[in-house]
């Protein structure tokens, strides 16, 4: 072989991503604790729980003793015990949000309702862990820690029960059903409360030993709406309900429970205090959901991304052996060898279903690891304004605002000395994190689930059977109700059109605009070139939007107005998308060349990965391309054949008398403009051409981002026909 063939050759894709690149791209190559609990998570996942749905354990909504022995095997492999501290029973220092991302991921890989029963005992413990007091958090944080070698204890379980039975469910989290009301108050005594809440699609209630339930006051003695901790021993009704007859995620315990309890009153999260004889909680449920959502939202999206990678080794097998055994297909002959993947139609679906994927796992663990850098920054901050006697509320925004304009003054490069100011860095990732959640929630789920069709597709009437290789049906269905999962694709729709508007968000997109020009003229295979002029074009978009009235006067950019926001934010939910993707193919051409075992496959991984990028770069442009045009003119009337729609037009009496002057004119103009003929005639459609006054600029960015696609089916040429070529494991590694 000649020195031209073997260098060739190691620039092709020679095997599937493996663990020493998704530990570069997910940036925990220095994380000697998560590379284990990785291989821990992955061992239950592709043996008890592969072993339990390919037995048939998903046909059946009950929670059987089969299941009920995942519990264990959790407790025994340390997926029970990420979420605590080391003090509580735990083995992770620190934030842990990109380990409850990494858990969900292997989880979900093989079954998205397995993932889902492990953590919805960490969404339980999040309203105490977020907000709870200190006593609350060590009670229940060490009970639900699995046992130490030696003791003799089970662990407890917990579920979360936000969802109001029908017809509640699913209005919105700011209307309860569930009441609380003072039962017995004596004087200088704890008061007593009696509680009552039904719940409905609640995940853990099987087993669950407490609930974290959101309740309303029904008594003028309590203030507001609260969160109450519910334990199974409590006096009254634990009603555990009857079983959600679900047609997905049956590897996790969902009912419809009913409380009737009575609960001292310090188990109200967070505490309370007495004011002029009313209980006043600390924190109302919403800014308890607030800040638990806008952190476990991150590892429900990662669950989806977790399917769409997990599809593509299956779907290769399938096309490559699809022909096989037939009299036709001879070993060593095309169509033996390749099958279905002679046709560039499978491998292109491919190439899309898994650029989908990296791009969305990209979005996903990007969020995890800014929350995890944002948490300490949080409660630093929280100390700061409780050290200056500001409380939360409008007292805690006000303050908040002052840091923000320093932090934008800062970006702009007028204040360098907070560089190591704790609240400007807060306010700056908390922007970022507060764009980054919803709309990897709303992008990985929503379009994922779309993307899954497709991979199942590819497997043809296979897809949808129960025996399909790595349950590839399963996992599209699940994906239906991960899109629903804390809050539906409007509620994420409707918290980005707040949250992706916010100067210092806006200030920080400024600057990843330039990074992307800077990245295509270093890269410019990658696709950061249409993501760029992509960016830009949204950014006018939305403020255009901003300022701008329809036809009929009526402002544009509005929060009742969903058909004009909402778009916009599905459209940056593809942009960060894109992005994250192309960052992480910087990091791992960056820092794999540090690892010895990826120095021969690096040029083909690197290479391949940034083909996917710039297939996702285009589709991403090709959407925001859409979404704006749409937008930018599609709130402005369309001219009519009427006097004032005519104003614009050549009548042919004109063209002719200045045909003399300048020959041609006529000609001319009937082809470039609208001419009313001398008997009153046009040309035959709805009217006059539109005029762009002020959107000119923006014609002009739709023709460059056109352009800036150059490239990008070639690109999706190399990437397919590298799936051609990949080397796959002669079996998947867990039972179908």
């Amino acid at each position: 072989m000649t020195q031209a063939a073997i260098e060739k050759q190691s620039e092709s894709l020679q095997a599937l991503p493996g663990d020493d690149v998704r530990q570069i791209l997910w940036r925990f190559a220095d994380r000697y604790d998560l590379q284990m609990l990785v291989q821990s998570v992955r061992a239950v996942a592709r043996g008890p729980v592969a072993r339990l749905v390919a037995a048939g354990a998903r046909n059946t909504h009950d929670w059987t003793p089969e299941k009920q022995s995942l519990l264990a095997a959790f407790d025994e492999s340390g997926i029970t015990g990420v979420f605590m501290d080391p003090a509580q029973g735990g083995f992770i220092e620190g934030p842990k949000n990109l380990a409850l991302a990494l858990v969900a991921f292997e989880l979900a890989w093989v079954d998205a309702g397995a993932a889902t029963g492990s953590l919805a005992g960490c969404l339980a413990l999040s309203p105490i862990h977020e907000r709870g007091t200190p006593e609350q958090r060590e009670y229940y944080m060490s009970r639900c820690a699995p046992p130490l070698p030696g003791e003799d204890r089970q662990p407890w379980r917990g579920a979360f029960c936000l969802t109001e039975p029908i017809p509640y469910v699913g209005v919105e989290t700011g209307m309860l059903g569930g009441k609380v009301r003072v039962a017995e108050w004596k004087e200088g005594e704890e008061p007593m409360l009696h509680v009552e809440k039904r719940g409905r699609f609640i995940t853990n209630m099987g087993f669950a030993n407490f609930v974290t339930a959101a309740v309303e006051s029904d008594d003028p003695r309590i203030k507001g709406t609260c969160m109450v901790i519910l334990e199974e021993t409590d006096p009254g009704t634990f009603d555990r309900g009857t079983p959600t007859r679900k047609l997905v995620h049956q590897l996790s315990s969902t009912r419809d429970p009913i409380f009737n309890l009575k609960v001292p009153a310090s188990r109200i999260i967070g505490g309370y205090t007495v004011k002029d004889g009313i209980i006043v909680p600390r924190y109302n449920h919403g800014e308890v959901i607030e800040a638990v959502f806008r952190r476990t939202r991150v590892t429900v999206a990662i669950m989806t991304s977790a399917k769409l990678l997990s599809a593509v080794e299956p779907v290769i097998r399938y096309g490559r052996g699809r022909f096989r055994g037939g009299s036709i297909a001879t070993p060593g002959s095309p169509r033996y060898e390749l099958g279905l993947q002679l046709k560039q139609d499978v491998v292109h679906r491919l190439v899309d279903v898994w650029a989908t994927g990296e791009a969305s796992a990209a979005l996903g663990f990007e969020a995890a690891r800014v929350f995890d850098l944002l948490d300490p920054l949080e409660r630093r901050k929280d100390e700061i304004f409780a050290a200056q006697g500001i409380g939360g509320g409008s007292a805690m925004m006000k303050a908040m605002r002052l840091v923000q304009k320093d932090a934008i003054e800062f970006l702009r490069g007028k204040r360098r000395d907070l560089q190591d100011d704790v609240l400007v860095q807060y306010a700056l990732l908390d922007s970022v994190a507060n764009v980054l959640c919803p709309a990897c929630k709303l992008w990985n789920t929503g379009h994922g689930a779309s993307t899954m069709r497709e991979a199942v597709s590819l497997m043809g009437g296979y897809g949808i059977t129960e025996d399909c290789p790595g349950f590839l049906g399963h996992k599209w269905m699940d994906a239906q109700l991960e899109a629903t999962y804390e809050g539906p694709e409007a509620v994420q729709r409707r918290q980005l059109t707040v949250t992706m508007t916010d100067e210092l968000f806006l200030t920080q997109f400024r600057e990843w605009i330039r990074e992307m020009r800077m990245i295509a003229n270093d890269r410019p295979g990658t696709g950061a070139c249409a993501l760029a002029t992509a960016m830009q074009m949204w950014l006018w978009t939305l403020t255009h939007m901003l300022k701008s009235k329809d036809a009929d006067g009526a402002k544009l950019y509005q929060s009742s107005r969903q058909g004009a926001t909402f778009p916009l934010a599905d459209a940056l939910c593809w942009l960060l998308a894109s992005r994250s993707q192309i960052l992480d193919l910087l990091e791992l051409e960056k820092n794999g060349q540090t690892n010895p075992a990826l120095a021969e496959a690096l040029p083909g991984l690197v290479g391949f990965l940034g083909n996917l990028c710039h297939v996702q770069a285009a589709h991403a442009a090709g959407e925001v391309g859409r979404v704006c045009a749409e937008l930018v003119f599609g709130y402005n009337r369309h001219p009519a054949w009427d006097t004032e729609g005519c104003a614009t037009c050549y009548h042919n009496e004109d063209l002719e008398s200045i045909e003399g002057l300048i020959p041609g004119i006529a000609s001319l103009a009937r082809g470039y403009t609208d001419v009313i003929e001398a008997d009153g005639s046009h040309t035959a459609k709805a009217g006059p051409c539109v005029r762009f006054e002020g959107l000119d600029q923006f014609s002009r960015m739709r023709v460059r981002m056109d352009g800036c696609l150059t490239g990008s089916q070639l690109a999706k040429d190399r990437a397919a026909e590298a799936l051609q070529k990949v080397m796959i494991p002669e079996a998947l590694d867990y039972p179908v």
